[in-house]
Protein backbone atom coordinates (compact mmCIF):
# COMPACT_ATOMS: atom_id res chain seq x y z
CA UNK A 1 0.00 0.00 0.00
CA UNK A 2 1.78 3.21 -1.10
CA UNK A 3 1.33 6.59 0.58
CA UNK A 4 -1.79 7.74 -1.58
CA UNK A 5 -4.08 4.81 -0.66
CA UNK A 6 -2.32 4.38 2.80
CA UNK A 7 -3.55 8.35 3.19
CA UNK A 8 -7.34 7.57 2.20
CA UNK A 9 -7.83 4.93 4.23
CA UNK A 10 -6.58 6.93 7.44
CA UNK A 11 -9.10 9.06 6.57
CA UNK A 12 -11.97 6.63 5.96
CA UNK A 13 -10.91 5.36 9.01
CA UNK A 14 -11.34 8.79 10.66
CA UNK A 15 -14.58 9.46 9.51
CA UNK A 16 -15.51 6.16 11.19
CA UNK A 17 -14.34 6.83 14.12
CA UNK A 18 -16.09 9.81 14.15
CA UNK A 19 -19.13 8.59 13.44
CA UNK A 20 -18.63 6.32 16.69
CA UNK A 21 -17.73 3.22 14.73
CA UNK A 22 -15.02 2.20 16.32
CA UNK A 23 -14.43 -1.22 15.10
CA UNK A 24 -14.82 -0.69 11.76
CA UNK A 25 -12.70 2.38 12.49
CA UNK A 26 -9.82 0.09 14.15
CA UNK A 27 -10.41 -2.82 11.55
CA UNK A 28 -9.43 -0.37 8.59
CA UNK A 29 -6.24 1.18 10.55
CA UNK A 30 -5.18 -2.38 11.44
CA UNK A 31 -5.30 -3.22 7.89
CA UNK A 32 -3.41 -0.31 7.01
CA UNK A 33 -0.38 -0.88 9.67
CA UNK A 34 -0.14 -4.06 8.10
CA UNK A 35 0.29 -3.08 4.65
CA UNK A 36 1.52 0.16 4.23
CA UNK A 37 5.11 0.64 2.51
CA UNK A 38 5.01 4.57 3.77
CA UNK A 39 7.04 5.14 6.92
CA UNK A 40 5.14 8.37 8.09
CA UNK A 41 1.83 7.05 6.84
CA UNK A 42 2.82 3.71 9.38
CA UNK A 43 3.72 6.32 12.03
CA UNK A 44 0.12 8.37 11.58
CA UNK A 45 -1.98 5.55 11.80
CA UNK A 46 -0.32 4.63 14.82
CA UNK A 47 -1.41 7.79 16.42
CA UNK A 48 -4.83 7.05 15.74
CA UNK A 49 -4.92 3.63 17.03
CA UNK A 50 -2.85 5.41 20.16
CA UNK A 51 -5.48 7.82 20.39
CA UNK A 52 -8.40 5.49 20.03
CA UNK A 53 -6.92 2.93 22.62
CA UNK A 54 -6.54 5.62 25.15
CA UNK A 55 -10.27 6.75 24.71
CA UNK A 56 -11.18 3.05 25.16
CA UNK A 57 -9.41 2.67 28.51
CA UNK A 58 -7.07 0.21 26.68
CA UNK A 59 -4.13 1.19 27.91
CA UNK A 60 -1.66 -1.67 27.19
CA UNK A 61 -2.96 -1.55 23.84
CA UNK A 62 -2.19 2.08 24.03
CA UNK A 63 1.53 1.83 25.34
CA UNK A 64 2.15 -1.55 22.96
CA UNK A 65 1.34 1.10 19.87
CA UNK A 66 3.40 3.47 21.09
CA UNK A 67 6.66 1.30 21.49
CA UNK A 68 6.25 0.46 17.87
CA UNK A 69 5.51 4.14 17.00
CA UNK A 70 8.97 5.49 18.79
CA UNK A 71 10.27 2.49 16.77
CA UNK A 72 8.57 3.85 13.42
CA UNK A 73 10.12 7.80 14.27
CA UNK A 74 13.77 6.27 14.97
CA UNK A 75 14.33 5.09 11.93
CA UNK A 76 12.73 7.91 9.92
CA UNK A 77 15.24 9.81 12.67
CA UNK A 78 12.71 13.41 11.97
CA UNK A 79 12.84 14.91 15.18
CA UNK A 80 8.99 15.90 15.02
CA UNK A 81 8.20 12.52 14.51
CA UNK A 82 10.66 11.78 17.79
CA UNK A 83 8.96 14.09 19.85
CA UNK A 84 5.60 13.23 19.15
CA UNK A 85 6.23 9.75 20.02
CA UNK A 86 7.96 10.34 23.09
CA UNK A 87 4.72 12.47 23.95
CA UNK A 88 2.66 9.09 23.13
CA UNK A 89 4.86 7.38 25.47
CA UNK A 90 4.38 9.49 28.00
CA UNK A 91 0.68 9.61 27.63
CA UNK A 92 0.84 5.81 27.74
CA UNK A 93 2.56 5.43 31.09
CA UNK A 94 0.65 8.44 32.76
CA UNK A 95 -2.29 6.12 32.15
CA UNK A 96 -0.99 3.04 33.44
CA UNK A 97 -0.45 5.72 36.54
CA UNK A 98 3.98 5.23 35.95
CA UNK A 99 4.50 8.43 36.67
CA UNK A 100 8.29 8.85 37.17
CA UNK A 101 8.71 7.38 33.72
CA UNK A 102 5.87 9.46 32.34
CA UNK A 103 8.02 12.92 33.54
CA UNK A 104 11.34 11.03 32.03
CA UNK A 105 9.65 10.70 28.63
CA UNK A 106 8.36 14.51 29.01
CA UNK A 107 12.07 15.62 29.83
CA UNK A 108 13.27 13.96 26.93
CA UNK A 109 10.62 15.54 24.67
CA UNK A 110 11.43 19.23 25.81
CA UNK A 111 15.21 18.51 25.07
CA UNK A 112 14.10 17.86 21.25
CA UNK A 113 15.82 19.64 18.80
CA UNK A 114 12.82 20.01 16.41
CA UNK A 115 11.00 22.22 13.99
CA UNK A 116 8.00 24.99 15.09
CA UNK A 117 5.70 21.52 14.52
CA UNK A 118 7.35 19.44 17.43
CA UNK A 119 7.19 23.03 19.44
CA UNK A 120 3.25 23.36 19.63
CA UNK A 121 3.55 20.11 21.00
CA UNK A 122 5.38 21.23 23.86
CA UNK A 123 1.71 22.82 25.91
CA UNK A 124 0.25 18.94 25.38
CA UNK A 125 3.65 17.65 26.98
CA UNK A 126 3.93 20.18 29.84
CA UNK A 127 -0.03 18.81 30.27
CA UNK A 128 1.46 15.39 30.57
CA UNK A 129 4.17 15.68 32.78
CA UNK A 130 1.90 18.27 35.60
CA UNK A 131 -0.75 15.13 35.50
CA UNK A 132 2.62 12.80 36.45
CA UNK A 133 3.67 15.23 39.01
CA UNK A 134 0.36 15.23 40.48
CA UNK A 135 0.12 11.43 41.01
CA UNK A 136 3.34 11.63 42.35
CA UNK A 137 1.68 14.06 44.82
CA UNK A 138 4.88 16.84 43.70
CA UNK A 139 2.41 20.10 43.73
CA UNK A 140 4.91 22.74 43.09
CA UNK A 141 6.17 21.30 40.00
CA UNK A 142 2.69 20.38 38.69
CA UNK A 143 1.42 23.54 39.13
CA UNK A 144 4.31 24.81 37.35
CA UNK A 145 3.90 22.46 34.54
CA UNK A 146 0.15 23.34 34.00
CA UNK A 147 1.17 27.20 34.49
CA UNK A 148 3.40 26.54 31.26
CA UNK A 149 0.66 24.56 29.38
CA UNK A 150 -1.28 27.10 29.91
CA UNK A 151 1.34 30.09 28.29
CA UNK A 152 1.37 27.45 25.38
CA UNK A 153 -2.01 26.91 25.46
CA UNK A 154 -2.80 30.73 24.95
CA UNK A 155 0.08 31.47 22.81
CA UNK A 156 -0.89 28.61 19.93
CA UNK A 157 -4.73 30.01 20.47
CA UNK A 158 -5.10 26.25 21.30
CA UNK A 159 -8.70 26.68 23.11
CA UNK A 160 -8.53 22.54 23.71
CA UNK A 161 -5.47 22.21 25.35
CA UNK A 162 -6.46 25.14 27.39
CA UNK A 163 -9.66 23.14 28.24
CA UNK A 164 -8.26 20.42 29.03
CA UNK A 165 -5.45 21.86 31.58
CA UNK A 166 -8.58 24.09 32.58
CA UNK A 167 -9.87 20.45 33.93
CA UNK A 168 -6.44 19.26 35.46
CA UNK A 169 -6.23 22.57 37.43
CA UNK A 170 -9.45 22.23 38.89
CA UNK A 171 -7.99 18.71 40.16
CA UNK A 172 -5.46 20.23 41.93
CA UNK A 173 -7.25 22.45 43.93
CA UNK A 174 -9.97 19.76 44.80
CA UNK A 175 -6.48 17.45 46.07
CA UNK A 176 -5.49 21.47 48.06
CA UNK A 177 -8.45 21.99 49.35
CA UNK A 178 -9.34 25.35 47.67
CA UNK A 179 -12.62 24.65 46.60
CA UNK A 180 -13.61 27.48 45.05
CA UNK A 181 -10.68 27.57 42.85
CA UNK A 182 -11.68 23.49 42.57
CA UNK A 183 -14.92 24.92 40.44
CA UNK A 184 -13.78 27.91 38.99
CA UNK A 185 -11.13 26.34 36.55
CA UNK A 186 -13.72 23.38 35.24
CA UNK A 187 -16.71 26.21 35.15
CA UNK A 188 -14.03 27.97 32.68
CA UNK A 189 -13.53 24.61 30.51
CA UNK A 190 -16.74 24.54 30.16
CA UNK A 191 -17.38 28.26 29.00
CA UNK A 192 -14.35 27.10 26.63
CA UNK A 193 -16.32 24.12 25.34
CA UNK A 194 -19.79 26.27 24.75
CA UNK A 195 -17.58 28.90 23.34
CA UNK A 196 -15.59 27.61 21.42
CA UNK A 197 -16.23 23.96 20.92
CA UNK A 198 -19.06 23.03 18.16
CA UNK A 199 -16.99 20.65 16.05
CA UNK A 200 -14.92 19.40 18.72
CA UNK A 201 -15.34 15.92 20.70
CA UNK A 202 -18.16 15.56 23.33
CA UNK A 203 -15.26 14.55 25.57
CA UNK A 204 -14.23 17.53 25.76
CA UNK A 205 -18.19 18.77 27.79
CA UNK A 206 -18.03 15.52 29.33
CA UNK A 207 -14.20 16.20 31.10
CA UNK A 208 -15.48 19.80 32.39
CA UNK A 209 -19.01 18.01 34.07
CA UNK A 210 -17.08 15.46 35.58
CA UNK A 211 -14.57 17.70 37.51
CA UNK A 212 -17.36 20.18 38.31
CA UNK A 213 -19.13 17.64 39.58
CA UNK A 214 -16.51 16.76 42.17
CA UNK A 215 -16.28 20.33 42.80
CA UNK A 216 -19.69 21.02 43.88
CA UNK A 217 -19.62 17.48 46.10
CA UNK A 218 -16.39 18.68 47.78
CA UNK A 219 -18.75 21.97 48.67
CA UNK A 220 -21.62 20.11 49.41
CA UNK A 221 -23.62 21.06 46.60
CA UNK A 222 -25.04 17.53 46.13
CA UNK A 223 -28.08 18.20 43.71
CA UNK A 224 -25.20 20.35 41.38
CA UNK A 225 -22.83 17.49 41.92
CA UNK A 226 -25.59 14.64 40.57
CA UNK A 227 -26.72 16.88 38.21
CA UNK A 228 -22.95 17.26 36.25
CA UNK A 229 -22.27 13.82 36.66
CA UNK A 230 -24.82 12.76 35.47
CA UNK A 231 -24.40 14.71 32.02
CA UNK A 232 -20.82 13.36 32.08
CA UNK A 233 -21.91 10.20 32.79
CA UNK A 234 -24.20 10.26 29.72
CA UNK A 235 -21.80 10.85 27.62
CA UNK A 236 -19.56 8.64 28.58
CA UNK A 237 -21.75 6.05 27.70
CA UNK A 238 -22.65 7.30 24.75
CA UNK A 239 -19.00 7.30 23.55
CA UNK A 240 -18.05 3.86 25.15
CA UNK A 241 -15.61 5.98 27.41
CA UNK A 242 -14.91 3.32 30.05
CA UNK A 243 -12.04 5.46 32.21
CA UNK A 244 -14.94 8.36 32.30
CA UNK A 245 -17.75 5.65 32.83
CA UNK A 246 -15.05 4.55 35.97
CA UNK A 247 -14.92 7.82 37.40
CA UNK A 248 -18.36 9.03 37.33
CA UNK A 249 -18.83 6.13 39.23
CA UNK A 250 -16.39 6.50 41.47
CA UNK A 251 -17.91 10.29 42.05
CA UNK A 252 -21.61 9.24 42.44
CA UNK A 253 -20.46 6.85 44.64
CA UNK A 254 -18.96 9.47 46.71
CA UNK A 255 -21.63 11.43 46.76
CA UNK A 256 -24.18 8.72 48.19
CA UNK A 257 -21.66 8.26 50.59
CA UNK A 258 -21.45 12.13 51.40
CA UNK A 259 -25.41 11.56 52.26
CA UNK A 260 -25.18 8.09 54.39
CA UNK A 261 -26.71 5.98 51.74
CA UNK A 262 -24.24 3.18 51.99
CA UNK A 263 -26.75 0.85 50.14
CA UNK A 264 -26.31 3.20 47.05
CA UNK A 265 -22.59 3.66 47.73
CA UNK A 266 -20.73 0.73 47.77
CA UNK A 267 -22.49 -1.17 44.07
CA UNK A 268 -21.12 2.02 42.35
CA UNK A 269 -17.52 1.64 44.51
CA UNK A 270 -17.61 -2.18 43.17
CA UNK A 271 -18.78 -1.25 39.24
CA UNK A 272 -15.82 1.65 39.64
CA UNK A 273 -12.78 -0.85 40.90
CA UNK A 274 -14.31 -3.35 38.21
CA UNK A 275 -14.13 -0.83 34.68
CA UNK A 276 -10.59 0.47 37.16
CA UNK A 277 -9.33 -2.74 37.49
CA UNK A 278 -9.75 -3.94 33.73
CA UNK A 279 -8.43 -0.74 32.25
CA UNK A 280 -4.84 -0.58 34.92
CA UNK A 281 -5.84 2.83 36.66
CA UNK A 282 -4.38 2.39 40.10
CA UNK A 283 -4.69 5.93 41.04
CA UNK A 284 -8.74 5.49 40.43
CA UNK A 285 -7.91 1.91 42.56
CA UNK A 286 -6.77 3.79 45.09
CA UNK A 287 -9.48 6.58 45.43
CA UNK A 288 -12.50 3.70 45.25
CA UNK A 289 -10.58 1.99 48.27
CA UNK A 290 -10.73 5.28 50.59
CA UNK A 291 -14.08 5.95 49.10
CA UNK A 292 -14.91 2.38 50.42
CA UNK A 293 -13.14 2.87 54.25
CA UNK A 294 -15.10 5.70 54.49
CA UNK A 295 -18.27 4.00 53.83
CA UNK A 296 -17.30 1.17 56.24
CA UNK A 297 -16.65 3.90 59.20
CA UNK A 298 -19.76 5.35 58.72
CA UNK A 299 -21.05 1.67 59.62
CA UNK A 300 -18.83 1.44 62.68
CA UNK A 301 -17.09 -1.79 60.51
CA UNK A 302 -13.55 -0.92 61.83
CA UNK A 303 -11.87 -4.08 60.56
CA UNK A 304 -13.34 -3.74 57.55
CA UNK A 305 -11.86 -0.27 56.73
CA UNK A 306 -9.11 -0.61 57.84
CA UNK A 307 -8.68 -3.89 55.36
CA UNK A 308 -9.42 -0.94 52.38
CA UNK A 309 -6.61 1.07 53.99
CA UNK A 310 -4.66 -1.48 53.41
CA UNK A 311 -5.19 -1.66 49.98
CA UNK A 312 -5.05 1.83 49.25
CA UNK A 313 -1.92 2.03 50.59
CA UNK A 314 0.08 -1.09 48.54
CA UNK A 315 -1.44 1.00 45.26
CA UNK A 316 -0.27 4.20 47.15
CA UNK A 317 3.04 2.67 47.45
CA UNK A 318 3.92 1.58 44.07
CA UNK A 319 2.57 4.38 42.05
CA UNK A 320 4.79 6.92 44.55
CA UNK A 321 1.49 9.19 45.53
CA UNK A 322 2.23 10.40 48.71
CA UNK A 323 -0.85 12.16 49.25
CA UNK A 324 -3.02 9.36 49.25
CA UNK A 325 -0.54 7.70 51.96
CA UNK A 326 -1.45 11.02 54.28
CA UNK A 327 -5.12 10.16 53.61
CA UNK A 328 -4.63 6.30 54.87
CA UNK A 329 -2.30 7.45 57.69
CA UNK A 330 -5.01 9.87 58.94
CA UNK A 331 -7.73 7.91 59.06
CA UNK A 332 -6.06 4.65 60.33
CA UNK A 333 -4.78 7.14 63.11
CA UNK A 334 -8.58 8.07 63.95
CA UNK A 335 -9.88 4.42 63.95
CA UNK A 336 -6.67 3.02 66.36
CA UNK A 337 -7.40 6.28 68.31
CA UNK A 338 -11.41 5.00 69.02
CA UNK A 339 -9.80 1.77 69.90
CA UNK A 340 -7.37 2.94 72.42
CA UNK A 341 -4.59 0.88 70.32
CA UNK A 342 -1.39 3.33 71.14
CA UNK A 343 1.34 1.74 69.54
CA UNK A 344 -0.49 1.62 66.04
CA UNK A 345 -1.65 5.31 66.97
CA UNK A 346 1.74 6.57 67.24
CA UNK A 347 3.13 4.53 64.45
CA UNK A 348 0.46 6.08 62.21
CA UNK A 349 1.23 9.46 63.75
CA UNK A 350 4.73 9.59 62.45
CA UNK A 351 3.90 8.17 59.53
CA UNK A 352 1.49 11.19 58.77
CA UNK A 353 3.94 14.02 59.94
CA UNK A 354 6.70 11.95 57.38
CA UNK A 355 4.39 12.42 54.68
CA UNK A 356 3.35 15.89 55.62
CA UNK A 357 6.83 17.26 55.96
CA UNK A 358 7.46 15.19 52.45
CA UNK A 359 4.83 16.77 50.86
CA UNK A 360 5.66 20.56 51.96
CA UNK A 361 1.75 20.97 52.47
CA UNK A 362 2.01 24.28 55.01
CA UNK A 363 2.25 27.93 54.05
CA UNK A 364 5.09 29.26 53.88
CA UNK A 365 4.59 32.43 56.46
CA UNK A 366 2.17 31.06 59.03
CA UNK A 367 3.58 27.45 58.99
CA UNK A 368 0.34 26.27 59.20
CA UNK A 369 -0.61 22.95 56.98
CA UNK A 370 -2.36 23.51 53.44
CA UNK A 371 -5.00 21.22 52.21
CA UNK A 372 -6.25 19.66 55.70
CA UNK A 373 -9.70 22.33 54.90
CA UNK A 374 -11.22 23.90 52.38
CA UNK A 375 -9.29 27.48 52.24
CA UNK A 376 -8.52 29.77 49.95
CA UNK A 377 -4.96 29.26 48.40
CA UNK A 378 -2.62 31.36 46.40
CA UNK A 379 -0.21 30.10 44.20
CA UNK A 380 3.06 32.78 43.24
CA UNK A 381 4.76 32.93 39.91
CA UNK A 382 7.52 30.58 41.24
CA UNK A 383 4.16 27.89 41.86
CA UNK A 384 5.23 27.81 45.75
CA UNK A 385 1.53 27.80 47.57
CA UNK A 386 0.28 29.96 50.26
CA UNK A 387 -2.75 30.77 52.26
CA UNK A 388 -4.39 33.66 50.35
CA UNK A 389 -5.43 35.56 53.46
CA UNK A 390 -1.20 35.70 54.53
CA UNK A 391 -0.46 37.08 51.22
CA UNK A 392 -3.26 39.80 52.08
CA UNK A 393 -2.22 40.04 55.44
CA UNK A 394 1.83 40.76 55.65
CA UNK A 395 2.27 40.93 51.50
CA UNK A 396 5.38 40.61 49.97
CA UNK A 397 8.27 41.32 47.85
CA UNK A 398 9.13 38.26 46.44
CA UNK A 399 8.51 34.43 47.61
CA UNK A 400 9.61 33.82 51.45
CA UNK A 401 10.05 30.19 50.08
CA UNK A 402 12.46 31.19 47.67
CA UNK A 403 14.00 33.97 49.25
CA UNK A 404 14.85 31.36 52.13
CA UNK A 405 16.21 29.04 49.96
CA UNK A 406 18.22 31.13 48.15
CA UNK A 407 20.22 32.06 51.56
CA UNK A 408 23.47 30.30 51.71
CA UNK A 409 24.30 28.79 54.97
CA UNK A 410 26.46 30.99 57.27
CA UNK A 411 24.40 33.94 56.02
CA UNK A 412 21.36 33.49 57.57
Amino acid sequence: MGQDQTKLQIEKGLRLYQSNQTDKALNVWTNVLWKTSDPGGKFRVLGCLITAHSEMGKYKDMLKYALTQIDTAREMEDPDYLTEGYLNLARSNEKLCDFQKTVSYCKTCLNMQGTTVSLQLNGQVCLSMGNAYLGLSVFQKALESYEKALRYAHNNDDKMLECRVCCSLGNIYVHLKDYEKALFFPCKAAELVNDYGKGWSLKYRAMSQYHMSVAYRKLERLPDAMECCEESMKIALQHGDRPLQALCLLNFADIHRCRSDGDKAFPRYESAMSIMTEIGNRLGQSQVYLGVAKCWLLQKELDKALESLQRAQELADGMGNKLCSLKVHSLSEGIYRTRGQQEELREQVVKFLQCVEELELYCGMCGESIGDRDQKLQALPCSHIFHLKCLQTNGTKGCPKCIKSSMKPGFV
